[in-house]
């Protein structure tokens, strides 16, 4: 599980988190809803160490990441973030190749490509493996670099907006993609989205965030109400079930 305690984070004087208190379960799909500003990305970051946790302690499977060795880390815990700038003249199989250092230290060998090429096949990249990612449409290049975290073959995955730039098709591909991963692997995903739908379809957890704290957290079912979403983003909407999951409507 992921333990967050008492962690409070500011930048230039603001506050963007402010003691947040939380655990996040071992396996299945964890949804970060909120508005923009919410402290969401903030968190991710400072899980995953690419931030220096100012106030309070996080464990990743038991492990203080403020004290555990990054090469360690990197064999527990991946993240994939919004703002990732890569080298264009790689290829996608160069790219994803990348999510296996960890493991290989830059010593890569046959069960490394093999990771690669499955990770590959995951994303649906299988026709692009060779291409430069400069060749690419934004959609494709984002799943590339999800390809990359998913080659690194941690327990948990940690991913920043991952729907953007992706069109509805695409979008729905990937968070089945990334529910079937997460049931067939037993890995932990959490996964910050904007569209509330995606969550209401996809995530066992729901994390609400608002104003750097959180709002409320549990199941998708106990999360996701009208009351709840519409106090969440200050605009009024309903929420219907369909099957076995909901829809929440928030168009005038």
């Amino acid at each position: 599980m992921i333990e967050i305690d008492s962690v409070s984070h500011a930048i230039g004087g603001s506050t963007i988190l402010d003691d947040v208190t939380l655990t996040i379960p071992r396996g299945g799909v964890t949804a970060l809803i909120g508005p923009n500003g919410a402290g969401k990305s903030t968190l991710l970051s400072l899980i995953a160490r690419l931030e220096k946790v100012q106030t309070g302690r996080i464990r990743v499977n038991g492990l203080d990441v403020a004290r555990t060795p990054t090469a360690h880390l990197a064999r527990h815990l991946a993240i994939q973030r919004q703002d990732t700038v890569i080298a264009t003249r790689l290829t996608v199989r160069q790219l994803v190749g990348f999510g296996r250092y960890p493991h290989h230290k830059g010593r890569a060998g046959k069960a490394d490509h093999v990771k690669a090429d499955e990770a590959i096949s995951a994303l649906h990249l299988d026709a692009f493996a060779n291409r430069f990612l400069d060749t690419l449409s934004g959609g494709q290049r984002q799943r590339a670099l999800i390809a990359m975290s998913v080659a690194q073959e941690t327990d948990y995955l940690l991913l920043d907006e991952p729907l953007n730039n992706l069109d509805m098709a695409h979008a729905r591909s990937l968070m089945e993609l990334l529910r079937g991963l997460a049931d067939r692997s037993g890995r932990t995903i959490v996964v910050v989205l904007h569209e509330v739908n995606y969550a209401a379809a996809h995530a066992d957890h729901v994390v609400a965030m608002k104003a750097g704290g959180i709002v409320a957290q549990g199941s998708r079912g106990d999360v996701l109400t009208a009351r709840m979403i519409g106090d969440i983003f200050d605009t009024p909407v309903s929420v219907m079930p369909h099957g076995d999951h909901l829809i929440i409507h928030h168009f005038g």
